[in-house]
């Protein structure tokens, strides 16, 4: 498949520059070594290094993921009968036999009085959960929901910030058993109901509101609405996170009396693959999809990922900004599970002003500090350096996700946050619950590429003909199966949306979605979602190639293009600019925005228009509305095109409607 060259690092043409290496102390403490140890020890097995250790991981699956299973010392009430049953995706089984739960592993490790869980807002202070009182509280809110009549495989569901009830709610849910689903309540009630009444819930738990910019966001009006239209729901627990009082004209449980209970959790052991969670897609074409993993599954994925992957131990403050409704607020839970304390934050990470998760480095004394690409570059245009600024000795590694990190990112973070702090980014989702390529400690960081492909993920870049490639962009796929890979989508009884989603491209094989290089070095990178690729005179470039051209302008504060296939068979590729204040588009800076363009990403997608937007438009977990978008610029009608409930700013549609129209005409 041909592709452009983007600049150095981006096609594997030039070789980039390594801004980091690991240390011999690090080398020799890192979760990698450990494992690589214990399996000479106890398998008799030995590796030249990770690449061999991947290889190893994706040809003998089931040795990888069972060899996991007795290094992480998994606490099952039952044995598996074997790890894997079946080859062929989808329809293969993980650990049959096995009986398990996953809050149990959860609350295994930590020091009494060592801190669980810190938790901070906007407000200031932070506030901290001992490993005793959040085991405490689990063991207390779990009574209660028996007590209400909650069984294994009901549904407890949350519309709740990031707070340490969220954490107490899911740990609770799951350790009897129950499957738990959360919104965070920045959602209108309509994009909630179209996600929760799927569920037919029994408890629904809810916070009065949620801080952010400045302000505190009453949502009790809200939580009245999802009562009426959740007809499933036999209590609602309120939890005053404002301060207010329960709203008038329905039943509530207090959650703070709930947690008021004695006793330590009791963990109902649940098979293997019971379902833990539902996470859903972002709905922005369509009733989301319900994504159901598995209690084992995500257990084994997200011990893999946190402690090898993410090279954290019990000594770590694991921080990363986000929202319960997106997939990274489980991975932050997940640090529970090697004893690490996980850091929570409600509130936006620009208020007062864009240093302020940086100074949360300092306060809280984070190690492994996790964000956004589109945060670390909004960092580097605003000039920030926050080395300079704050105390970050505490801080071992940063990591990124959400969009491709380009290579400007890479050097801001090396040049203005701390020389030796290890930087890696990371690609997978919300699918998988997990991570496809992402960090390894043991390895150099090169600029602009993430640095391996994740154990157990036999990730691959396909040409068009399912051909393997190196060194060229190319469709992502997975070709072994992985434990955290979805049990199924919820209602989707025959598994036809299943496979459709995933299966229908390369029959037995998953297709991610995603463009990706992997490099001669057996780095990744990431171009942006294949289903929004710029296709210009046969020539394919990711989206993300033109934003990291685009968006280090100082006059442009984020930018999204389009290609849209025209009727009569031509193609138009508009850039819509969303500018900084004071900023204007004339003539000069249209001539170097496609100079950026020409020169950084390609000569071939300089676009046909450069419009000026209000902003853009982006799902409620912070990703670009590109296929949606494409749609009305297509002529689509919105309610065929995206759901209003789920964006952002739904006031930034209309334009778009506007001009879809106009070129239908």
């Amino acid at each position: 498949m041909p592709h452009e060259p983007t600049g150095a690092g981006r096609t594997g043409e030039v070789e980039p520059a390594v801004l980091w290496r690991p240390s011999a102390e690090r080398l020799a403490a890192a979760g990698i070594t450990r494992y690589l140890r214990w399996l000479k020890e106890n398998r008799g097995l030995a590796f030249g290094g990770y690449d061999d250790l991947w290889r190893w991981s994706v040809d003998r699956a089931e040795d990888f993921w069972g060899s996991l299973w007795d290094f992480f010392d998994i606490q099952a009430s039952a044995p598996y009968e074997r790890v894997l049953v079946g080859t062929s995706m989808p329809g293969v089984r993980w650990f049959p036999g096995a009986r398990l739960n996953f809050a149990q592993h959860a609350l295994r490790h930590g020091s009494d009085d060592q801190p669980a869980v810190i938790f901070t807002s906007e407000h200031g202070a932070a506030s901290e959960l001992t490993w005793a009182e959040l085991r405490r509280q689990v063991g207390a809110v779990a009574s209660s929901l028996r007590e209400m009549g909650v069984q294994p495989g009901e549904r407890v569901v949350g519309y709740l910030p990031n707070i340490p009830a969220a954490v107490v709610a899911f740990l609770a849910s799951a350790s009897i058993g129950a499957v738990w689903s959360v919104c965070g309540p920045d959602f209108g009630t309509r994009s909630v109901v179209d996600r929760f009444r799927q569920l037919e819930p029994a408890v629904l738990v809810a916070a009065d509101g949620y801080r952010y910019g400045g302000r505190d966001h009453d949502r009790r009006e809200v939580l009245v609405e999802l009562r009426s239209q959740l007809p499933s729901l036999r209590h609602t627990v309120f939890v005053s996170h404002l301060g207010l009082a329960p709203p008038q004209g329905i039943d509530t449980v207090m959650f703070e009396e709930m947690a008021a209970g004695e006793g330590e959790p009791v963990f109902s052991p649940v098979p293997a693959d019971h379902p833990l969670w539902v996470l859903f897609s972002s709905g922005t074409t369509g009733l989301p999809k319900g994504i159901v993993h598995s209690h084992g599954g995500v257990l084994l994925e997200h011990m893999k990922v946190v402690a090898l992957a993410a090279d954290l131990t019990s000594e770590d403050r694991f921080f990363w900004f986000t929202s319960t409704s997106w997939v990274m607020w489980n991975l932050v839970v997940a640090g529970l599970l090697v004893g690490a304390t996980s850091v929570l934050y409600d509130g936006s990470p620009m208020h007062p002003d864009i240093g302020r998760l940086w100074r949360l480095v300092e306060e809280c004394r984070i190690s492994s500090f996790g964000t956004s690409a589109a945060f670390i570059l909004a960092c580097a245009k605003a000039g920030l350096r926050p080395g300079e600024r704050c105390d970050l000795s505490s801080l071992r590694a940063i990591g990124s996700t959400g969009s491709p990190l380009p290579p400007s990112g890479f050097r801001w973070v090396y040049e203005a946050v701390k020389p030796d702090v290890w930087l890696y980014s990371i690609s997978g989702g919300t699918d998988i619950a997990g991570a496809l390529v992402g960090g390894a400690v043991t390895l150099p960081v090169w600029e602009g590429e993430i640095q391996a492909r994740a154990l157990g993920a036999g990730v691959e870049a396909w040409s068009e003909n399912g051909q393997p490639i190196v060194g060229e962009v190319g469709e992502l796929v997975v070709t072994r199966p992985m434990p955290s890979m979805p049990l199924y989508f919820w209602n989707d009884p025959d598994g036809s949306r299943y496979r459709d989603a995933y299966f229908a491209t390369f029959p037995g094989v998953w297709r991610h979605g995603d463009w990706i290089t992997i490099t001669e070095r057996g780095t990744a990178i990431v171009h942006g979602r294949s289903d929004s690729t710029l296709n210009r005179m046969g020539v394919r470039m990711g989206t993300s190639d033109i934003y990291e051209a685009v968006e280090r302008l100082p006059e442009v504060r984020e930018a999204l293009v389009i290609g849209v296939e025209q009727p009569d068979g031509g193609y138009w590729m508009p850039l819509f600019v969303a500018l900084e204040a004071g900023c204007i588009l004339d003539d000069a800076l249209r001539q170097r925005i496609n100079d950026a363009i020409r020169s950084g990403a390609s000569p071939r997608h300089v676009p046909d228009e450069i419009l000026v937007v209000a902003g853009v438009p982006h799902t409620l977990t912070g990703k670009k509305l590109e296929v949606p978008v494409k749609r009305l610029l297509q002529g689509s009608p919105v309610a065929s095109a995206l759901s209003l409930g789920a964006i952002d700013d739904p006031s930034l549609i209309d334009y778009f409607v506007d001009l879809g129209r106009e070129r239908s005409s």
